[in-house]
């Protein structure tokens, strides 16, 4: 027990009397301080004060409840000694650290531990101010209030993406719903592009529409009629778009 010399104060439990006197005065010597007894099945009976003791020495522990207790009875880094104990060491080490018991021991079948350096209930207040790193990493950010230069959208255009279409290239087939003519092509559009392989332009003004009632109107037209959304016209006109479709910037 050399190693708890200058220890103040002492709590022997026992369980028997045999050799309690010699065993007390062995404590006494070993920490030359004062030295309590008490019976192990009077422990829960006891009134000693919280955080009383700096070393408390118990003969013949078992797995019990309380630890807990000794916990509260030891002192800030207070020592924690058991002789002997019942049971195994693996089971008796297991609930001395679930009691809260720090730096566990094993040596000779006996056992040490030591209890944390603060009061059991202790309360420490913490600080949530933010501290300011030493060294901040340069990140990548936009700035609302200051003009950034951004890349003009007409750059990204060349003069060939600004040509507006032909309007006779957007005509497409009743039938197929494509610049596709069908089989039994009647409105002129299986010439245009015969003509536009050709490099051609073929004359449209006669042809026949394959229902016969485009010139009508939308009431009167297929859903999948090109002229779906232009006005009436006369049978045989040719049809072209006005100009101010062809320059809405829509």
């Amino acid at each position: 027990m050399e190693q708890f010399k200058g220890l103040a104060k002492t709590l022997y439990i026992w369980s028997t009397t045999e050799n309690l006197e010699k065993q007390v005065e062995e404590i006494k010597a070993a920490t030359g301080g004062d030295v309590q007894v008490e019976n192990i099945n009077r422990l829960s009976m006891a009134s000693y004060g919280n955080a009383s003791f700096d070393l408390i020495i118990i003969e013949n522990a078992q797995l019990t409840d309380a630890f807990g207790k000794l916990l509260n009875l030891l002192k800030p880094k207070g020592k924690l000694h058991l002789l002997t104990y019942v049971g195994s060491s693996e089971s008796i080490l297991q609930e001395l650290k679930l009691s809260g018991f720090i730096d566990s021991t094993n040596a000779q079948n006996t056992i040490t531990c030591e209890k944390p350096g603060y009061e059991t209930g202790s309360a420490v207040k913490l600080s949530f101010a933010k501290s300011k790193p030493a060294a901040t990493a340069a990140v990548w950010k936009i700035d609302g209030d200051e003009e950034e230069d951004l890349i003009n959208e007409d750059d990204l255009l060349d003069e060939e993406d600004k040509k507006k279409p032909d309007p006779e290239s957007l005509r497409v087939c009743g039938t197929t719903g494509k610049r596709k003519a069908c089989k039994d092509c009647s409105c002129g559009l299986a010439e245009e592009l015969e003509a536009e392989k050709q490099n051609k332009k073929v004359e449209t003004q006669n042809a026949k529409s394959s229902c016969g009632s485009c010139y009508l109107g939308d009431a009167f037209r297929c859903s999948t009629c090109p002229y779906l959304g232009m006005p009436a016209f006369k049978p045989g006109e040719k049809v072209q778009l006005a100009g101010n479709l062809l320059n809405s910037d829509l």
